[in-house]
């Protein structure tokens, strides 16, 4: 008799589900391999670039994963589903920080922009400028602005992520880029 190990590498990521609600490890293996770093990179901005946070997240996302994939439904996208377990995890954080009224903005970001001289404003300025404003929009404004431009999800899988109308997602974000355009516009060339 010969064994031979199943190659996960050309499933899809449902196939990937099933083998897991039938208590294939090597199949939760596989969906690990190809989504602890991405999702560690979406907890990490979406709590404040706090690392040991992000990686405490990532774990217990996979733990949710691992101890219910019955949670998953075959016909919806694992992306994102994936996305909905990270994001309403986030959002009860926010929750939790909320009620102890214990977030604070970082120091570090809190650069006033009118102060810089524009001939020594660079990239890492504009980053931190960038996050800082990210860091001061509304919970829902923020999540959306990273799954679209960071996560590069449409606003269909968006608007299924956050729960509401596609219209809502795509107003949110236009009154978003418009609000940063204004925050950030000293760092356009053409104000100079």
């Amino acid at each position: 008799m010969h064994f031979f190990k199943k190659n996960y590498k050309k499933s899809t990521e449902a196939e990937l589900m099933q083998l897991l609600k039938s208590g294939d490890e090597a199949a939760f293996e596989e969906l690990y391999n190809r989504y602890s770093q991405k999702m560690l990179k979406f907890f990490l901005r979406m709590l404040a670039n706090d690392h040991d946070k992000a990686r405490d997240f990532n774990q217990d996302l996979f733990m949710k994963i691992i101890e219910n994939p019955f949670q998953y439904d075959v016909n919806r996208n694992f992306d994102t589903w994936i996305f909905s377990l990270a994001y309403n995890m986030c959002k009860n954080e926010y929750k939790k920080i909320k009620i102890r009224q214990a977030y604070q903005f970082d120091e570090q970001n809190k650069q006033d922009t009118s102060v810089l001289m524009k001939d020594t404003i660079d990239n890492e300025i504009y980053r931190l400028q960038l996050q800082k404003h990210l860091d001061q929009l509304s919970d829902e404004h923020k999540t959306i602005i990273i799954l679209r431009f960071n996560e590069e999800l449409s606003v269909k899988e968006i608007a299924e992520i956050v729960n509401c109308p596609e219209g809502t997602v795509k107003s949110r974000i236009f009154y978003t880029l418009q609000a940063l355009s204004r925050k950030l516009a000293v760092f356009n060339p053409l104000n100079n």
